[in-house]
């Protein structure tokens, strides 16, 4: 059983490692100079994901944002060519948004930064230590405990 101390100290090494990798994607981002923030950045990966282009609602829902910040991303987005705006075909007075092959190419070198970062970030550790924190933390992400044998 952990005391009430042990739990603060983790909770302040999880701030701060969250912090950290932030930094060091960060970083890894502006070394490759796509003038995309880390905002701009998590709408694209989650625009990816998307089967067919879904409304700015539904991503502002996704993303747990108010809509209009949605919009002030997906305005940059599209100013530089990364995502556009397309009517609904169903319906015309509905927008969505969809990738442009610049944004494609976007996510590409995303997700190498994000793999550099991580690479950066895990450098330390040994093949073991990192299957062990991988599976610490998908218990952390599920919230369901681990059983002990």
């Amino acid at each position: 059983m952990t005391s009430p101390d042990s739990d603060g100290l983790l909770a302040e090494q999880l701030l701060r490692l969250t912090r950290r990798v932030h930094r060091i994607q960060k970083r890894h981002l502006e070394q490759r100079d796509l003038g995309i923030t880390p905002a701009q950045s998590r709408l694209l990966r989650t625009l990816a994901h998307w089967g067919s282009p879904p409304r700015m609602a539904d991503l502002a829902e996704r993303l747990e944002v108010v809509p209009r910040a949605v919009t002030t991303l997906v305005d940059g987005l599209e100013a530089s060519g990364k995502v556009r705006r397309v009517p609904d075909p169903a319906n015309r007075r509905v927008i969505r948004i969809e990738l442009t092959d610049d944004g494609r190419g976007a996510l590409r070198e995303l997700r190498a930064a994000r793999r550099s970062a991580a690479e950066e970030i895990l450098a330390p550790l040994t093949e073991e230590q990192r299957e062990a924190l991988g599976g610490l933390l998908d218990t952390l992400i599920d919230g369901t405990p681990v059983r002990s044998c």
